[in-house]
């Protein structure tokens, strides 16, 4: 495969083809491999209507060993199961899910990026509601697909510091919302408000919390993080924010640097506490922040991010297979 692969962007690259079961008469169908990238879809589908859609991302990587890896898909699948439930969705077991993974990781093997490149295999499982209706309800079929694509960094510069902007006029979740699940309107009600941020030169938006938006909630792409000058890891505990693999992955890593690791509110007016504060997930791993403009305060954090920079190292180190897997996180395909 002919593909620049050190400088590959977080875009969509077509592959060979997708992984995809579908839910029908009551039970799932067997994982079958489809080479066209279009299917037909009912024009009344649950999905096109009423938002019965859910996502994962995760990555697969191949080792400096040579080894086919991917990154915690029992985590993801354990988390696509929790929004399946709050969607009335029919979720894939979690046998279902990562055999889904390994064959569209297997047949797409050419889209795999070699060790030493920094890029890696995006695998997005999707799972959408596909009976047609017109009143308000749950879908009773659904079809599961995972498709994969090869990516570099999220952001075009990697790791670098980038400036966030905490948007008070718009709320990406309820307080008893959907916050929680990966449900495909949470991005689509933060689009607007990150194009906004984006026309004022801010790349990435905070949000707060929705009920007083006094609180971090999280990043409009990922979770929030704040290292204190003595040590210490802290990250919101909401039940309207995502909970990012890569967060819980990078607080176990935390711990074994001898961290102190904390999970609770943390007042927006109170973010000059942190000395490196960093957007995290699957995508980016962890993006440094260096500054965030809260209203007419502008918070600054302009050192080297030697805390950060060790995490980020850190677990991409376990998932390239370059330091040993005590955690067991890597699953061989």
């Amino acid at each position: 495969m002919s593909l620049d692969w050190k400088n590959l962007g977080f875009t969509f690259i077509p592959t060979y083809g997708h992984a995809q079961s579908d839910f029908t008469n009551g039970k799932w169908g067997a994982v079958r491999f489809e080479t066209n990238p279009n299917f037909n879809i009912h024009v009344a589908a649950n999905c096109l209507h009423y938002g019965q859609a859910i996502f994962e991302g995760l990555k697969a990587f191949r080792t400096r060993d040579g080894k086919v890896v991917m990154f915690r898909p029992d985590r993801n699948a354990a988390r696509f199961q929790l929004s399946a439930e709050r969607l009335c969705m029919e979720a894939p077991s979690p046998d279902l899910f990562l055999e889904a993974c390994r064959t569209a990781v297997a047949k797409n093997l050419d889209f795999l990026p070699p060790h030493g490149t920094g890029a890696s295999l995006y695998l997005r499982p999707l799972l959408i509601g596909t009976e047609p209706m017109v009143g308000v309800k749950a879908s009773s079929t659904f079809s599961f697909i995972v498709l994969v694509t090869p990516v570099g960094p999220y952001y075009k510069d990697g790791f670098h510091p980038v400036d966030a902007l905490v948007m008070l006029d718009y709320d990406r979740a309820a307080p008893k919302g959907t916050g929680r699940a990966k449900m495909a309107g949470n991005y689509a009600a933060s689009l607007k408000p990150g194009m906004l941020a984006k026309e004022k030169g801010f790349p990435i938006v905070l949000y707060s919390d929705p009920k007083e938006n006094k609180y971090v909630d999280e990043f409009g792409t990922s979770n929030f993080i704040g290292i204190t000058p003595g040590g210490e890891y802290q990250t919101p505990d909401s039940a309207s924010i995502l909970q990012s693999v890569t967060n819980e992955s990078l607080q176990i890593l935390a711990e074994d640097m001898g961290l102190k690791v904390s999970r609770g509110p943390i007042a927006l007016d109170k973010l000059d506490q942190f000395s490196e504060v960093g957007a995290c997930g699957t995508a980016a791993v962890i993006t440094p922040i260096r500054s965030i403009t809260y209203g007419e305060k502008v918070f600054s954090y302009a050192g080297t991010n030697p805390t950060l920079t060790k995490l980020y190292h850190g677990l991409q180190a376990v998932q390239y297979g370059e330091v040993p897997d005590k955690h067991k996180w890597l699953s061989e395909v």
